[in-house]
């Protein structure tokens, strides 16, 4: 850590030159914010169409194919329609203050590692060992929901399918980062392709295109109504069914705060994040406003059919909409392109929680072991942790195991809300960081004017959303212990993993004037890949990746 200075125009780093004789801004640029260690042992093999459609893969899943349908039920058209658009203005702000951040430090761990520079590290070893328990147990979790989609078709036993899904998720972990970059590139297009296709579907069923099917409109805007009663009656009950949507959705879009978590990883990452940052977002709004549109048109509120938990196709209000239309090819489309969303998630989740072990190894808040990396740049020993904890997929060849399980994965249901909340705390203090010492934020590879307050923004409705996610429990006949303590305890875990760190380290609260960014700054003038992306003349009519 640098060493404290009071005077913002004071140099953070010794005036002697570097090694190579040429003098930097204000010193000698040691320590470095991406480590020596990562930028030799990590290989850069995600270009930038990987970058982009990896967040997009990843934000993209069960939550638009199979969760509309109860964020109907919930809120009703109205209802779900506003709650998705609030909480994408929430995933804008968050994913503008992570490109903006991980322009500037564009570190493995992504924001686990920025916190630490930022905030505290003992926040950093909270966070991050947060979200390596969240990915390693979400593995398990993702092979699981894939058998399931597989039975759909098959009663073979499940143990036979989850040994092939973790074989397949070993091989991928094991292999060059660009193997994984192609997988989620193609899974991406898979997904987009039946996006545009069941909205198109929608559209028709909606428009009255299909022989023998009325023509809709916003029928079932009117009746059974624009909102739903839930729990409780009147504008209340109708402002908790909202909310209700709410706190779905942000598990809907989780997923694009891994965009970064390989960003040492990435070819010319200043350039290539901030790009993908804002490209993705309006493509993963886009397709969430339309779907939950269309869904409110061609799906009754109160069709008994959303409820269902089936974990296959056939709880899709997409499905359930063919099905009333007699278009009987596309429960399996649909359960085909879900299974590789849940495989897709897999993938992701394994990404995540390598990269977050190894930036965590590089800070000392794990085992060196973790730093081992093979020929191809995979840091081969968090892969073997993680595939080691896929084993657990097993427990679901027993029901009361896998209840168990599932509730321990729960547990971890808020990791997405501090994730995202860490990410726009990040922001702050990098701005306010700036403003201490005197530089202007105009010397970052990317920066918004507005973004500062949008992080706020972005913050206070995390905390919000994070407090009263599991409101439910504490309504009248509601109460489960279960959902209780699902829904809380990640609060606590954190807490005690940030308080323990924090008094056996006696580590601090960085100071404004503490924060390297003179360092930061000079990496980023000094990085020889930090160059304009050239973009070829077609680039404007590629609405996936251009």
């Amino acid at each position: 850590m640098s060493v404290a200075v009071k005077d913002p125009d004071v140099s953070l780093y010794p005036s002697t030159p570097d090694e190579g004789g040429a003098p930097p801004p204000k010193g000698d640029p040691t320590p470095r914010i991406v480590d020596d260690e990562e930028n030799q042992n990590l290989k850069r093999g995600l270009q930038e169409r990987h970058t982009q459609m990896i967040a997009l893969a990843g934000a993209i899943g069960t939550g638009l194919f199979l969760g509309l349908g109860s964020s109907i039920q919930t809120g009703g058209p109205l209802g779900a329609l506003l709650g998705y658009a609030l909480v994408g203005l929430v995933v804008c702000a968050v994913q503008i203050a992570l490109g903006e951040v991980s322009a500037l430090m564009p570190v493995t761990g992504s924001f686990v590692r920025h916190v630490e520079i930022l905030v505290d590290p003992a926040l950093g070893f909270a966070i991050g060992w947060n979200v390596v328990y969240g990915c390693f147990m979400s593995v398990p979790s993702e092979i699981t929901a894939a058998v399931v989609l597989i039975q759909y078709w098959t009663d073979l036993n499940a143990a036979i399918w989850v040994t092939i899904l973790i074989v397949i998720s070993a091989v991928v972990s094991l292999l060059f980062i660009r193997v994984y970059g192609e997988l989620e590139f193609g899974f991406a297009i898979l997904k987009i392709l039946l996006i545009i296709g069941i909205i198109l579907m929608g559209l028709v069923i909606d428009l009255g295109g299909v022989a023998g099917t009325p023509r809709l409109g916003f029928h079932y805007w009117k009746d059974p109504g624009p909102m739903v009663e839930y729990i409780a009656s009147g504008s209340w009950g109708r402002f908790l069914g909202f909310w209700a949507v709410m706190t779905n959705a942000v598990y809907s879009f989780s997923g694009v705060e891994s965009l970064t978590m390989a960003a040492a990883e990435m070819q010319n990452p200043r350039q290539n994040i901030p790009r993908a940052c804002k490209r993705v977002f309006f493509r993963v709004t886009i397709f969430y406003f339309i779907a939950v549109l269309i869904v409110g048109m061609i799906v009754p509120s109160n069709d008994p059919r959303l409820g269902s938990e089936s974990g296959t196709a056939s709880q899709s209000p997409f499905v359930i909409a063919a099905a009333d239309a007699g278009i009987k090819v596309v429960p399996s489309i649909i359960n085909a392109v879900v299974l590789t969303s849940a495989w897709s998630s897999s993938n992701q989740s394994i990404l995540a929680g390598t990269r977050t072990l190894y930036g965590l190894a590089l800070k000392g808040h794990a085992p060196r072991i973790f730093l081992k990396t093979s020929k191809q740049g995979v840091p081969y020993m968090c892969a073997i942790l993680q595939i080691a904890v896929s084993f657990l997929a097993y427990l679901t060849c027993s029901n009361n195991a896998y209840t168990v399980f599932n509730w321990l994965l729960d547990l971890t249901s808020a990791g997405v809300l501090f994730s995202w909340g860490t990410i726009a705390l990040n922001h702050i203090r990098l701005v306010q960081g700036f403003r201490a010492q005197g530089l202007s934020t105009r010397e970052m590879p990317w920066h918004n004017s507005w973004s500062y307050y949008t992080s706020f923004f972005a913050l206070v409705m995390c905390v919000l959303i994070l407090l009263t996610g599991g409101y439910t429990v504490f309504t009248a006949g509601n109460w489960s212990p279960s959902s209780f303590v699902s829904s809380y305890l990640d609060i606590p875990l954190v807490l005690v993993f940030y308080l323990g760190w924090k008094f056996y380290k006696k580590t601090k609260t960085v100071s404004l004037y503490e924060i390297p960014l003179e360092q930061a700054l000079y990496e980023a003038r000094e990085d020889e890949s930090n160059v304009p992306v050239k973009t070829s003349r077609w680039a404007k009519f590629n609405i996936l990746w251009g």
